[in-house]
């Protein structure tokens, strides 16, 4: 079992004829999402990794995710106990785009968007909607590289929602279908669902029951995260990835490399809470972050470390 879930791992995964790294001209690297992105581990691997394989570059890696956010609009009756409606990207993007030109962006919905019910065409609608708006509105607004990203898997053995692997299934395949238009349109979901899916194979070949990659059937753990960063980092053209399962094997080959992913969590932890308190959104519940100013300087302290570390 020990030798087959690696094999598995590097099994699941491909390279996209699409990868291309980021070029020289991009400093700043937005990530729009929900509360899988606000979580920002992926962001965080992300950013580790590619600093330690590319020292020399000045990127900035923002994460503006929005725990319960949508790109359709749509809520649930009674969410988070009747306290709110889920927030709507439409409330805030022009905020965002304000404050920060990113010249390239990742955005990942389509979690939150079926609101947990069984598959509807008005909600699918709105959805494709939603992500027409987004994607048009970051390109007319920016000129910025814009990569959608379909949404994480959904499991239902730990969620509980019958049927709403199936809606996502529809989702993502949807948003991959629109690279025929020119859009680009990097894939998690079906990566995800595959090794989920071989997992629970091993497992029960066996007598375990049970692997996963989230407790709650939503948000990923670790190894989650990873898988996505994973297929962000190939799409990015680093295909060294491929032979790492997790972002401390990634790291482990790399002097301080895990005192410097260290840091990269630490600064991405407080830098997402200033951006979002900078920017504003209707959420309630969310930190208060210190003054963008402040983190920005911090944030410049902990750069120094990182790049001592990294000579």
């Amino acid at each position: 079992m020990i030798k087959i879930l690696p094999l598995l791992f590097a099994a699941l995964f491909s390279f996209s004829a699409s990868a291309q790294p980021p070029g020289p001209g991009v400093h700043k690297i937005l990530f729009l999402g929900n509360s899988i992105t606000y979580a920002g581990t992926y962001i965080s691997d992300i950013e580790a990794y590619y600093l330690t394989r590319h020292p020399g570059d000045t990127i900035e890696f923002i994460d503006l995710g929005l725990p319960s956010e949508t790109v359709s609009g749509l809520s649930e009756p009674g969410h988070a106990d009747g306290k709110f409606p889920r927030p709507d990207l439409h409330e805030r993007l022009h905020r965002i785009l304000e404050k920060l030109r990113p010249e390239l962006i990742f955005a990942c919905y389509g979690m939150n968007d079926g609101i947990y019910l069984p598959f509807d065409q008005d909600r699918f609608q709105r959805y494709k909607d939603g992500m027409r708006w987004l994607h048009d509105t970051l390109v007319a607004a920016t000129g910025a590289r814009v990569i959608l990203i379909t949404p994480p898997v959904y499991d239902e053995l730990r969620g509980g929602k019958a049927g709403y692997s199936a809606v996502l299934d529809k989702y993502a395949d949807w948003l991959l279908h629109q690279r025929k238009t020119g859009w680009e349109v990097v894939d998690i979901h079906f990566p995800m669902k595959r090794y989920l899916e071989a997992h629970r194979k091993v497992d029960a070949a066996f007598g375990i029951d049970g692997f996963a990659l989230t407790s709650d059937g939503i948000h990923p753990g670790d190894v989650g995260h990873w898988l996505m960063a994973r297929q962000l980092l190939l799409y990015l053209g680093e295909k060294d990835v491929i032979h790492y399962n997790s972002i401390r094997q990634a790291m482990s080959p790399v002097p301080n490399g895990y005192k410097i992913l260290q840091l990269v969590e630490e600064r991405q932890g407080f830098m997402k809470d200033a951006w979002l308190t900078a920017t504003g959104h209707k959420r309630p519940g969310m930190n208060t972050g210190m003054p963008l100013g402040e983190a920005k300087a911090k944030a410049a302290e902990i750069e120094g470390q990182l790049q001592v570390l990294l000579k």
